[in-house]
Parts: structure tokens; C-alpha cells; sequence
């Protein structure tokens, strides 16, 4: 996987936290989408749940990116 900061553990309590938000809700979108596409014999997925489920991981995907542009930006103001 690429680095986007430096591939040491970021010293950052809050970019920590951050990039655990971002990495949790990737994968959750993932598995969120799987959903709506699946195997022929298993039942219809619950479409108007997934969809809400979809667009809470999209929400916290951007919330995450938010928080690691606005520390960075601050950190490298400093």
C-alpha cells in the first residue's frame, strides 16, 4: 500500500485517529457494496439500508480526509 504520510507511525494522537476513521470506513464501504451486488442464490439485500449504510461510510471517509488536511495544514503552517 502507498505511504501518503511518512511510513513511520504518525506522531499525531489526532492523525492516528484519523487515518483509523479513514481506513475503517474504506472498508466498511467495501463490505457496504458487496452487499448490493449479491450471489444469485442468496436473498436481495435490504437496497434502502445499504444505501443509508453507503452513504454514512461516504460521509465518514470525507470527515477523516477533512481532519487530515486541516491538522496537516496547520502542522506545516507551524
Amino acid at each position: 500500500s502507498a505511504c501518503v504520510f511518512p511510513c513511520q507511525k504518525p506522531k499525531s494522537e489526532l492523525v492516528r485517529t484519523s487515518l483509523r476513521l479513514l481506513t475503517s470506513s474504506a472498508y466498511r464501504l467495501q463490505s457496504e457494496c458487496r452487499k448490493a451486488l449479491p450471489a444469485e442464490p442468496s436473498p436481495a439485500p435490504d437496497i434502502q439500508l445499504v444505501t443509508q449504510q453507503v452513504i454514512q461510510c461516504a460521509y465518514d471517509i470525507a470527515k477523516a480526509a477533512k481532519q487530515l488536511v486541516t491538522i496537516t495544514t496547520k502542522e506545516n503552517n507551524n
